[in-house]
Parts: C-alpha cells; sequence; structure tokens
C-alpha cells in the first residue's frame, strides 16, 4: 500500500493542503501521514536551555495541529497517523520519508501574505527530493 506524507504547520493554508492529501488517500486507499517538524534554527544564537524549553512548546503545538488534522481525516473517512519531528526542515523531512515509506510528499503552498517560506524554495525542494528519492513530492 502506498503511503502519502503531508507536512503541515498549521493555519488555514494547512488546511487546503491537509484536505487535498486527505483526498489523494482516498482516491489511492493509500495511509496517510501528517507530519509536523519543530525546526529551531531561527535561535540558533540563544542558549541550550532556551533552545530545549521552545523545542518543546513546539512539538507540544505541532501534536495539537496534527491532532486537529487527524480529525478532519477521520471526518472524511480516512484513517491518518501523525508525527512531530525536531530539526532542520528538509533533513527532518527526508527523515520521516524514510521512516513511513512515503510514495508521496505532499507540501503546502505558502499563504498570503508575511509567511518566510517562498514558493521558489518549496518548488527547488521539492525537485531535489524527487531527484533524490524517487519520492513523487506535490505542492499544493
Amino acid at each position: 500500500m502506498t503511503t502519502i506524507l503531508c507536512a503541515t504547520r498549521g493555519g488555514e493554508a494547512s488546511v487546503r493542503t491537509q484536505m487535498r492529501a486527505i483526498e489523494m488517500a482516498k482516491e489511492q486507499k493509500a495511509n496517510l501521514v501528517f507530519l509536523y517538524i519543530a525546526d529551531v534554527k531561527f535561535l540558533d544564537r540563544m542558549s541550550g536551555s532556551i533552545v530545549v524549553d521552545v523545542a518543546a512548546e513546539l512539538e507540544n503545538m505541532g501534536e495539537f495541529l496534527l491532532l486537529m488534522a487527524q480529525e478532519r481525516a477521520e471526518k472524511a473517512g480516512v484513517q491518518a497517523e501523525t508525527l512531530v519531528k525536531r530539526g532542520e526542515f528538509r533533513q527532518a523531512l527526508l527523515e520521516a520519508a524514510q521512516e513511513t515509506g512515503a510514495s508521496t510528499i505532499v507540501l503546502g503552498s505558502p499563504g498570503e501574505g508575511g509567511s518566510i517560506t517562498k514558493r521558489e524554495y518549496l518548488e527547488e525542494l521539492a525537485a531535489s527530493l524527487a531527484e533524490e528519492t524517487g519520492i513523487q513530492t506535490i505542492i499544493v
């Protein structure tokens, strides 16, 4: 059976991404895994104890966001698993794809306004992941 790995970070744009991943899982009768990555590299200049505290809080928030995504999937008739990882986004995404045996990765396009993630970055990421791993990578 195929596995769809959907990276999510919460927010309005993420709901669209989650719903598309749910539709894909339903259409393909695939396993669905929602992934949240707690990336704390923005705290590089902070003391270690602060980084650990913030990382733990981000992971807790991620678990909550994933439970909401999982509930959306269940309402649509799709069973979904959740996974929280800590680390640099690209590396953690690769590790999660390998751990779950993902055949497809679904990424959300940045929402309107103040997103720090740019569409160009996601397109480069999707292309490099597909080339490196052979895993289909889709941007919603």
